[in-house]
């Protein structure tokens, strides 16, 4: 039908009037075609893209959301969550980000049981940054986590600028909190980790952080979308278009962020492939999400199975991970001199 369309004795004309030859004047002889510079003018053609060399993996090895039932290989207890942040960090981790876990599964603040993998962690990898959620949802978790933050237990804490239902669970947290504990978090010497769920989150941490001068331009961003009632990617153009607008607003509001992009729900390992092509940094892990890709049914086995995978990704991206080094001094952490003791 469509050959129909064409008035093909005026195409017959044209390709004798041509001599079946296409239009070439190449005018940078003795060069065809040259891909960095240009005949007529000095200077670059196709400089080089301004993506980092490095590029910081963080595994998240277990986080408050997913028991057992979601993933059966969830680690839970400190012994595996220590094992799992190990395997991790002996492969080239650059930092770890850590929850714990109480005897019923569930995430729980506890100095101690934070201890038990900390500790151990740090007197094996003494320059490792290890970061976790103080999460204060329970009676008295509040004080602990002032204790947990004046033991100096962890080198940066999360605060989430969000209020979401994650899931079937209404996730809010109360400025009064997000401030107070964001001033907390910087008289203990540690870095606030702004951790982002959805499009307003940025803008509360633009109203509540950094209008107030309680932050300035230059933090440590965490992009955790995809999840449940949090920034909806439900399909690849969803994902692309969401994490370029993400990564947008927030440089919008802090022009020399660091972002950390998780490899959260069904996205995955997708997500954070876009992420490093970025030239962002990565998250990946079983605090984030349960499945290995987003058209597969497969769980994630462990932490260390999609560090590799990470890591591969990197490696054909041409992007060297950062050691634990140099991701404290990309985040303005300072060098640990020496592994605490227990």
């Amino acid at each position: 039908m469509g050959q129909d369309r064409v008035y093909w004795d005026r195409v017959s004309e044209g390709v004798a009037r041509a001599e079946g030859r296409m239009i070439w004047k190449p005018y940078g002889l003795p060069e065809i075609i040259d891909p960095e510079r240009s005949a007529f003018f000095e200077g670059d053609v196709q400089p080089p893209w301004d993506v980092p060399d490095k590029i910081v993996i963080q595994p998240a090895i277990t986080g408050a959301f997913f028991t057992r039932t979601a993933n059966p290989n969830q680690p839970i207890t400190p012994e595996e969550i220590f094992a799992e942040a190990k395997a991790c960090a002996d492969e080239g981790a650059s930092a770890v980000h850590l929850h714990v876990r109480g005897d019923n599964g569930y995430n729980v603040l506890d100095q101690s049981r934070f201890e038990q993998v900390v500790h151990p962690l740090r007197e094996a990898h003494p320059d490792l940054s290890v970061d976790g959620c103080l999460v204060t949802a329970l009676p008295g978790e509040w004080d602990e986590m002032k204790r947990c933050l004046d033991a100096g237990v962890l080198d940066a804490v999360p605060v989430n600028t969000t209020a979401v239902y994650n899931g079937d669970s209404l996730f809010a947290k109360p400025v009064p909190l997000l401030l107070e504990k964001t001033r907390l978090i910087l008289e203990a010497g540690s870095k606030p980790i702004i951790a982002t769920y959805t499009d307003a989150d940025v803008n509360n941490a633009e109203r509540y952080l950094f209008r107030s001068g309680l932050l300035g331009s230059g933090q440590l961003w965490c992009v955790l979308p995809g999840l449940p009632g949090c920034s909806p990617m439900e399909n690849p153009r969803q994902m692309v278009d969401g994490l370029t607008r993400f990564a947008s607003l927030i440089y919008d509001v802090d022009p020399e962020a660091t972002i950390l992009v998780c490899a959260a729900g069904r996205a995955s390992i997708y997500l954070v492939t876009v992420a490093a092509a970025l030239g962002l940094h990565i998250r990946v892990g079983m605090e984030d999400t349960v499945w290995r890709y987003p058209h597969r049914q497969e769980k994630l086995a462990s932490n260390l199975q999609a560090f590799r995978v990470a890591k591969q990704l990197a490696e054909v991206l041409g992007r060297d991970v950062a050691t634990p080094r140099e991701y404290r001094d990309l985040v303005g952490l300072p060098q640990r001199s020496a592994a605490p003791s227990a």
